[in-house]
């Protein structure tokens, strides 16, 4: 424990426990390291209640009244505290113990706060947007230490952390020096057990619950049942001067979903010989999904004080996520500008019903999908940390860690086409196809197929093409920090802090690949699958989409293994048989061209260097107690890809032969690595008047940046062709791209209640640049120096002409706008009701966000500005609660307006997002002292995703995830 003398700022921050057992002791109490202030107060296991501000320490003391309040109101107060006594603009959930926290992962949690909102991946909260900004904007810690992510960008997944596994969650809204840099819209603190603060000698806890999801029973295969169970301990020993804590949380439910999902419009036609391109949608998807998700997560602390003056302390956090999901039913390709089109119904300039015709030079069909899609994914988090005070005004803090993480995401797909008779020697492919459809804005759209009856006859019905495209990722980054503190007997500046940090960061992709037969038609050279009873299902829709029509679930390993019997191939790292660069020895006249897929490999390496100097604030200015910090902190990062150069085989440029995983020897490029070095300068400051005793006003102004996604730093320009000679590029990542850098400005008024408080914010980011994606329909390859034949030859040996298709880059971009908005959040217990309802009480938020910035958006036709994303005009939540003789009950809300992000699984389409209310509600018994019951509903009103194209007569998606009942019980001793 270190031992400075305390303004009272830093008396309420040090905790209840601690001012207490100080004022005990001795007069002037003992004071924390100001870094770790935020912490304590987060992980503080006893509610705090500061009645009067005096600048005197024992009167401060003296002023602290101790009041046990737990369950839910307990965790407001305790955020409460925490926000109050904050030297920043930040948000704050705790739990009683560790272990406590209901929400299924921490990405529910943190929900709750004002100013925050989710996107639901599967119906469950995955990524959260902080102030209008998308999850690429924020920045996460464990213990205060940068985390990686499986999911190969900056945000971490944070359904990848148990919340049974998590003492504490805090928000910062603004930051201050001794922060690390990275999160524009805020930066997410997440805190496990410190065992020596713990309240009791000794916890142990256990949570058990069931899971019911009411939709499973209209997927095919769909899992109905599933469980939560976590264990924890905390212990001290040695006189208080050891302390242990430990925690294992498993998760198992079912993974159900019953969509339509809208594919982009990527082909433009004239359908009235008018000179007037109208644009056509690719197609559309109608499937269940399925599946069975497994996290179970870890985590282990080790406390050690020898003395007042040094602690050390090592922890440790493993998670294990592991999905397993299918999607059936029927993927619809329209067949492009090619397709005969008749009585089309147009939006704007987009066809959004109509009746398509397969011709002699159109792609249209109907798949019947069993995709297979397995994702593993791990992450890791160790560290250890001494504090020392050096004397009783220099403290030093050293920190070494480590982060990684690694997916292994596996996309499997059994595609079946219609044939006119499946039973013949050589089948031959039905192309009498006729699709209708008719978009119903954000309802179930009509449809009609010719073919419907023979979707389930397994007479018709053939396998014809099955591929698998892993792709494997790792991230993990090694950091080293040393922080020092000097108490400073000045009027102004009570305490001076500085640090240094230096990490690295190594971030590896591997793409690989196998792929049999097509998915447009019949090969002879790699013959359809003749399916059999015992291989497959038939399946009706049921509810709301009852009215499509049925198809074959296909057995995929019955399937495969009759398909291939001398064993399944495995996926490799290629340039493809059909590669025009290989070896002359190698040159093949038929065979797929797969280059992407070593292209699109490599590694990012990431070296920064930071050190910040900070001053906290301790005076009065005109009469008024003044609180805070000011500091600049610096940053210098090298950034730098692996590079596959483009030399065209040119040996004087420096083409090498290069060798894939199939012994495939390509001479056309030669291996470097491209980067750059660059330097921020951040200044920063926080600034709280105590207007009153119970009131405060904050304001904040600093520099900020986030990184670019880690994947974007990779080199790798691809060029592809397709079976039917469409050209298609990528160059959307760069290892010369830089930060998204803003100036933002905060305003708050927090006033405090008896048993509540009301707070009223405004924001302002006035934005420098970002990185801006965007795609160049029927981009001319040859005018651009590419190297591209005017024809292939695809796998029947027949040649087709080639034809330019789109480029997909991206470039910083120097124009930038602002992002502001206003926030309000309210608190209130009603204590002083009579006894039956004193428990009773309210908390809500509302956000409101507006931007200049936009995004330019083709994938609905014509390029139409869209706002930013993440960005939600309006957010509100609201919770009721009541606390009765151990019963407690309450019901949340989470409403978000309309809002642009990811179409997640639909090939990364930025969509726009309806609005969304989804509620829950959690009941509890506490049995005696220490066993609780508990009943909780997760999206009772069962609310679904949907998605649209710019318009919402252009639907995306509609997707429908049911309702998570859970009952279960917690025993606490």
């Amino acid at each position: 424990m270190n031992k400075f003398k305390l303004s009272l700022l830093t008396l309420a921050m040090a905790g209840v426990s601690s001012l207490a057992l100080a004022a005990e002791q001795q007069t002037a109490a003992p004071a924390q390291n100001p870094t770790q202030q935020q912490t304590d107060v987060a992980q503080d296991n006893t509610t705090q209640s500061i009645t009067a501000q005096t600048t005197d320490n024992t009167a401060a003391a003296d002023s602290v009244e101790v009041i046990r309040v737990r369950g839910f109101a307990g965790s407001l107060f305790r955020s409460l505290d925490a926000k109050r006594f904050g030297d920043t603009v930040s948000e704050t959930i705790s739990a009683d113990d560790l272990g406590a926290l209901p929400d299924v992962s921490m990405a529910d949690a943190l929900t709750r706060l004002p100013g925050i909102s989710a996107v639901r991946t599967g119906g469950q909260a995955a990524e959260i947007n902080i102030r209008g900004m998308s999850g690429g904007f924020v920045f996460s810690t464990l213990n205060g230490r940068e985390q990686v992510s499986t999911s190969g960008k900056r945000n971490i997944e944070f359904d990848q952390y148990p919340s049974e596994l998590i003492n504490s969650a805090a928000v910062y809204k603004s930051p201050k020096a001794s922060l690390i840099e990275g999160g524009v819209a805020g930066t997410v603190e997440l805190q496990t057990a410190s065992p020596l603060r713990n309240e009791k000698q000794h916890t142990f806890t256990v949570n058990a619950r069931g899971m019911y999801n009411d939709r499973a029973d209209e997927v095919p295969d769909g899992v109905d049942f599933g469980h939560r169970f976590s264990l924890s301990y905390q212990g001290k020993f040695l006189n208080d001067t050891l302390g242990f804590a430990a925690g294992y949380a498993r998760l198992y439910q079912p993974s159900v979903a019953t969509q339509f999902v809208g594919l982009a419009y990527n082909g433009e036609k004239d359908t009235n010989d008018d000179g007037v391109n109208e644009y056509i949608s690719e197609g559309f998807e109608l499937q269940h999904k399925g599946g069975e998700e497994t996290r179970d997560g870890y985590m282990a602390a080790l406390e050690w004080t020898p003395h007042d003056a040094f602690t050390l302390k090592a922890d440790a956090f493993l998670s294990k996520f592991d999905k397993e999901a299918f999607a059936r039913g029927f993927r619809v390709k329209f067949g492009g500008p090619t397709a005969a089109l008749g009585n089309p119904v147009l939006n704007g300039s987009s066809v959004i019903g109509g009746t398509f015709n397969r011709t002699t030079t159109s792609f249209t069909r109907v798949e019947i999908v069993n995709d297979d899609n397995r994702d593993y994914d791990e992450v890791r988090s160790f560290g250890i940390n001494a504090d020392w005070d050096v004397s009783d005004s220099v403290n030093l803090s050293f920190d070494v860690s480590h982060s990684g993480a690694k997916s292994n995401f596996r996309n499997g797909l059994l595609w079946a086409l219609v044939a006119e008779d499946a039973t013949a020697a050589t089948p031959v492919l039905d192309t009498n196809v006729s699709i209708s459809y008719q978009l119903n804005n954000l309802n179930l759209p009509g449809v009609g197929f010719n073919q419907a009856a023979a979707f389930s006859d397994i007479d018709k019905v053939m396998v014809s093409k099955y591929g698998i495209y892993p792709y494997v990722n790792e991230d993990e980054v090694n950091a080293v920090r040393l922080d020092a503190t000097w108490l400073l007997d000045l009027p102004v500046v009570a305490s001076l802090e500085a640090g240094v940090r230096y990490s690295e960061r190594r971030y590896k992709n591997d793409r690989s690949i196998f792929e049999y037969g097509s998915d447009g038609g019949f090969l002879n050279s790699q013959p359809p699958l003749r399916l059999t009873a015992d291989m497959t299902e038939v399946v009706n829709f049921q509810g709301d989409f009852a009215a499509y029509p049925a198809y074959l679930s296909v057995d995929l390993n019955k399937a495969l293994a009759a398909w291939f019997p001398q064993g399944i191939p495995q996926p490799v790292q290629t340039w493809g048989a059909g590669n025009p660069d290989l070896v002359e020895e190698q040159l093949a006249d038929t065979g797929p061209n797969t280059s992407w897929s070593v292209l699109e490999s490599g590694e990012v390496y990431e070296d920064v260097l930071a050190g910040y100097v900070m001053a906290n604030l301790d005076t009065e200015v005109f009469g008024i107690p003044l609180s805070g910090n000011i500091g600049v902190r610096v940053v210098q990062t090298d950034q730098s890809a692996s590079n596959l150069a483009d030399v065209n085989g040119d040996p004087l440029r420096g083409a090498q032969n290069i060798t894939d995983d199939s012994g495939l020897v390509n001479t056309r490029y030669a291996p470097g690595v491209l980067g750059e070095k660059y330097t921020d300068v951040l200044p920063q400051l926080n600034l709280n008047f105590g207007i009153t005793d119970n009131a405060q006003i904050r304001f904040a102004a600093a520099k900020v940046m986030s990184r670019p996604p880690i994947n974007r730093l990779a080199s790798n320009t691809s060029i592809t062709i397709s079976d039917d000679g469409e050209i298609s590029g990528n160059s959307s990542n760069s290892p010369f791209l830089r930060p998204f850098e803003a100036t933002q400005y905060d305003l708050s008024y927090e006033y405090y209640l008896p048993s509540g408080a009301i707070a009223f914010a405004l924001f302002y980011k006035d934005i420098k640049s970002f990185v801006n994606d965007f795609t160049i329909q029927q981009f001319d390859f040859a005018g651009a120096g590419y190297d591209v034949p005017l024809e292939v030859i695809d796998e029947d040996g027949i040649p087709r002409a080639t034809f330019n298709g789109a480029f997909s880059t991206a470039v910083n971009n120097g124009e930038g706008g602002y992002i502001r908005g206003a926030e309000l959040a309210f608190t209130k217990v009603f204590d002083s009701l009579p006894e039956m309802w004193s428990g009773l009480g309210v908390q809500g938020s509302y956000s409101y966000t507006e931007s200049e910035v936009s995004l330019i958006n083709d994938l609905g036709g014509a390029a139409t500005e869209t706002s930013f994303e993440g960005l939600s005009q309006d957010v509100l939540t609201g919770t009721v609660f009541w606390n009765y003789r151990g019963f407690d009950a309450r019901v949340s809300a989470r409403y978000r307006s309309p809002f642009v992000s990811s179409q997640v699984g639909i090939d990364e389409q930025i969509t726009n997002f309806d609005s969304e209310t989804v509620i829950d509600m959690q009941t509890s018994y506490d049995v005696n002292e220490h066993f609780k019951l508990l009943f909780q509903v997760n999206n009772l009103t069962d609310e679904p995703t949907k998605s649209y194209f710019g318009d919402k007569a252009q639907t995306g998606t509609i997707q429908f995830f049911g309702r998570q009942f859970y009952l279960g019980a917690v025993y606490t001793f």
